[in-house]
């Protein structure tokens, strides 16, 4: 089992900077991608960022890339979300999420692919 609790979100002015964190527990953790989403008010959730177990490749929204930068520490059980020039439409609440399954190497984008959850945090950019 995983446990996920996200941390870092806040009420923000456009062009701002936050740091998303995710602390997990679970043996299995640092074997599993781990991915955020963001489910903007009124919308479905949707894929902002991923990053595999192995060698920390990343995988980014269109919406995000160049913005957003995930990473990870696994020696501490944590991954990151740093988010740069925030935009009103970053607004939204951000869930952190590791992958149903052990040692994926391919992209996982899909919120189906993924089976922990966080509570989620939310982020609010105000224009």
């Amino acid at each position: 089992q995983v446990q996920l609790v996200e941390s870092g979100g806040g009420l923000v002015q456009a062009g701002d900077s936050l740091r998303l964190s995710c602390t997990a527990s679970g043996r299995t953790f640092n074997r599993r991608t781990v991915g955020w989403f963001r489910q903007p008010p009124g919308k479905e959730r949707e894929f902002v960022a991923a990053i595999n177990w192995s060698r920390g490749t990343t995988y980014y929204a269109d919406s995000v890339k160049g913005r957003f930068t995930i990473s990870r520490d696994n020696a501490k059980n944590l991954v990151y979300l740093q988010m740069n020039s925030l935009k009103p439409e970053d607004t939204a609440v951000y869930y952190c999420a590791a992958a149903e399954s052990l040692g994926v190497v391919v992209p996982l984008t899909s919120e189906y692919n993924y089976a922990y959850w966080g509570q989620g945090t939310q982020v609010t950019v105000s224009s």
